[in-house]
């Protein structure tokens, strides 16, 4: 059976490196030049007629310029920083303190690397004592020719013997010891990096944050390194916790005139509330609400955009102890009949712009008349009018022992469904509170800032950065309701509002640098945050070059809160998600549930043996096989994938069912999505699974181009010349087709189902 399976490993190794060589476009007869074999030696060995010697692999790896890995294992290297292989009298610039080394090519003009022969003594009073470390642009490689030498890069430890050798980043500090008893001497080539210091490209976010006592300490204590880095975080009465209750009410009593919210109107109407402002006017929308028959319980789906009355309407609805669900106004009628449907929806409160009150009523001509509809911002036959009659009620309501709070459920979401009816998501009370970290530690949220979303609150991301974080740390939050983004109307508020602290999804943020934004005042923001959808390298670098900020991402679900993310303290690696929450025990893990070894790709889930999180969802509605389909063994399974790096970064590849699998080859396609990006003339991307006779799949990019661009053969042709010199080359799509729009899920998620 082991025979077997190696021969079925070599014989996909073989099936890749065939592949390969098809793909560069090069003969057998050249590629049997490249490698040093005979013509005949060579097509044994792609063939598979014979076993594979490490040289053959080696050298193919060489001649076709890709990393052993790719040709082994069927994925691309992944760890960045370090890794360590083990086993294999020139200019004098430094010859004290038991330490000499001597520059082996001195003389050599515009060097791309320095190579210096290197010799520690031994010295027993270094021994125990912690490693001096340094750091210098570029990158090192070492390679020990005799002794033994104790490395340190970064956090991570290593103890190298002759033949052994380590290349890492420079930029980390780092620093080595003679150990063993002996002298050591090694070989010590220095590359260059650019001509700034990397120590100085190295930025970490840390800034000096306010740390002011919160009301929210009564119920959420965290552990924070000398730095202000949080290292643990856990939450005490959370049984009795109510958002609407604990929070908000508290703060109007603590802080009577604090703001809690600046909201623009579409017409430029400026609007303040205070936190006294939320809760008078939420106790009268909870009174106005009994009154209709609204109760415990009782689901209630919220249409309204971005008006105001939303706030309300949720803190209403969390002190009565009905089910809010939030919904887009981009729902069809067929859309709301299943929702009615799937999460018996007994009451709807509804913005009277767009077409949505006309798709809720030809919704219910199938499925019948919901008993209360409610109306904002207008009047309309059937609906009570919100804005007419919720000002009539006391704005007093007080809590009692019957009060929802704790694991009573509070809120409903619908999940994006980009591959089938969409899921029903159910979260208690204590979800709030799974959002402190959110705020204080990603957003980055002071008591006296001013935090700005750009989310419609028919989305979790609304709840995340308009709602329960941001009053939790008793900021503000500011809201424009626009009716479509226009990033020349936006821009200009960051300055004139002086906001502090701002969330945007990938999207929204290529729109903006399409603009010139280095025009506008962003000198009050002080952190920049991106979630959604994974965030592509070339627009962090965009934005940063033309703003000068980092923007932090971070990576959760509609079933959790951040769960992946890039905290204050965490120096930003771009591209990656950032380190897992403290609040989360995560782990990246293979089919089986168990863990994979870093560097490679698996799901990423939740450890819930013990206890389940805060932020974590209780299941999906009236649906238990699907909670089980996802919660089993002891884990939440994400159904997303990433691989982890040395240091604990992870690094987003896709769905668990969006994997490529072409001719031996993983192919994940967020990395295919990132390098076509780059290209000028693509406005978005999405890179799928087509099916291939002989390879079982190809890759296939659906493209939308920039206006004013033609979709042409020869442009298809550069765009898979550019992918295959920028990554490895089996990655290229083979398929490229351009398109006016891509389909997406009323969320805006990619449905790569239907590329």
């Amino acid at each position: 059976m082991a025979t077997t399976t190696m021969e079925m490993k070599l014989g996909e190794v073989a099936q890749r490196i065939r592949e390969l060589r098809t793909i560069l476009g090069i003969t057998v007869e050249e590629a049997a030049e490249k490698t040093g074999f005979s013509v005949e030696m060579y097509q044994a060995y792609e063939n598979g007629q014979d076993d594979l010697p490490f040289s053959f692999i080696h050298n193919c790896s060489l001649a076709f310029d890709v990393d052993m890995i790719d040709l082994l294992e069927g994925r691309s290297a992944m760890l960045r920083h370090y890794q360590v292989t083990r086993k294999g009298d020139g200019q004098t610039t430094v010859d004290d303190d038991g330490i000499l080394i001597s520059n082996l090519a001195g003389q050599f003009r515009d060097k791309l690397a320095e190579p210096y022969f290197v010799r520690y003594q031994y010295d027993e009073k270094l021994q125990n004592r912690p490693i001096h470390t340094d750091t210098h642009s570029g990158q090192e490689f070492d390679y020990v020719l005799s002794g033994q030498l104790k490395v340190q890069v970064g956090s991570h430890t290593e103890v190298l013997s002759a033949g052994d050798s380590i290349l890492y980043d420079s930029g980390t500090p780092h620093g080595m010891i003679a150990v063993g008893g002996g002298e050591c001497t090694f070989l010590a080539v220095v590359l260059s990096g650019d001509t700034e210091m990397k120590k100085d490209q190295a930025q970490t976010i840390a800034r000096a944050m306010k740390r002011e006592k919160l009301l929210a300490e009564k119920f959420v204590k965290c552990t924070e390194d000398e730095n202000g880095v949080l290292q643990k975080i856990h939450f005490e009465n959370a049984d009795q916790y109510n958002f609407a209750f604990d929070t908000v009410d508290e703060i109007a009593k603590a802080y009577p005139e604090k703001l809690a919210m600046l909201h623009i109107a579409e017409d430029g109407t400026e609007r303040r509330f205070t936190f006294t402002d939320m809760k008078r006017l939420s106790n009268q929308t909870v009174n106005y609400f009994r009154s209709l028959g609204i109760k415990k319980g009782d689901k209630v789906m919220l249409v309204l955009r971005r008006r105001y009355q939303f706030w309300l309407c949720m803190l209403a609805l969390h002190k009565l102890g009905a089910v809010a669900i939030p919904a887009t106004d981009q729902l069809l009628s067929h859309d709301y009949e299943y929702r009615f449907t799937a999460a018996g929806v007994k009451a709807i409160v509804c913005t009277s712009s767009g077409k949505a009150t006309e798709e809720v009523e030809k919704a219910e001509e199938k499925v019948g008349t919901l008993p209360v509809k409610v109306l904002v911002g207008g009047e309309r036959e059937g609906w009570h009018n919100y804005d007419a009659e919720y000002t009539l009620y006391s704005t007093h309501y007080y809590r009692d022992e019957n009060s929802p709070c704790g694991d009573d459920t509070a809120l409903m979401f619908f999940t994006s469904g980009t591959t089938g009816y969409p899921k029903i998501a159910e979260h208690s009370h204590k979800y709030a509170l799974g959002h402190f970290i959110t705020a204080r530690y990603w957003h980055q949220c002071e008591k006296d800032g001013l935090h700005f979303t750009i989310s419609d609150t028919g989305w979790g991301k609304a709840l995340w950065g308009k709602f329960y974080g941001q009053w939790l740390c008793e900021g503000a939050v500011f809201t424009y309701d626009f009716n479509r983004f226009d990033a020349h109307e936006i821009l200009p508020m960051f300055g004139k509002y002086g906001i502090t602290t701002f969330c945007a999804p990938p999207t929204m943020l290529r729109m903006m640098i399409r603009e010139d934004i280095s025009m506008y005042d962003f000198s009050s923001v002080r952190n920049i945050t991106t979630a959604g959808e994974a965030l592509n390298p070339e627009v962090f670098r965009i934005f940063k070059e033309a703003t000068g900020h980092e923007i932090m991402e971070g990576f959760g679900q509609t079933e959790t809160t951040l769960t992946i993310c890039n905290l204050y303290g965490t120096q930003v690696r771009p591209g990656s998600m950032g380190k897992p929450s403290p609040m989360y025990d995560v782990h990246v893990v293979d089919p089986d549930g168990n863990d994979v070894p870093m560097g490679e790709t698996g799901e990423i889930a939740i450890n819930i043996k013990d206890e389940v999180p805060c932020g974590l969802f209780k299941g999906y509605y009236r649906d238990e096989e699907k909670t089980k389909d996802v919660m089993h063994d002891g884990l939440y399974h994400t159904g997303d994938t990433a691989w982890m790096d040395e240091d604990g970064y992870l690094w987003y590849v896709g769905r668990v069912d969006d994997v490529i699998k072409s001719s031996g080859y993983r192919i994940g396609p967020f990395e295919i999505e990132n390098v076509i990006m780059e290209l000028p003339y693509v406005l978005e991307c999405g890179v799928s699974a087509a099916p291939d006779p002989l390879r079982g799949q190809v890759v296939k990019a659906s493209i939308v181009l920039t206006r004013g661009t033609e979709g042409t053969d020869e442009l298809k042709k550069e765009i898979q010349a550019y992918v295959k010199s920028h990554t490895a080359p089996y990655k290229y799509p083979r398929i490229v087709v351009f398109r006016d729009s891509l389909p997406k899920t009323i969320s805006g998620k990619i449905q790569r189902n239907k590329l």
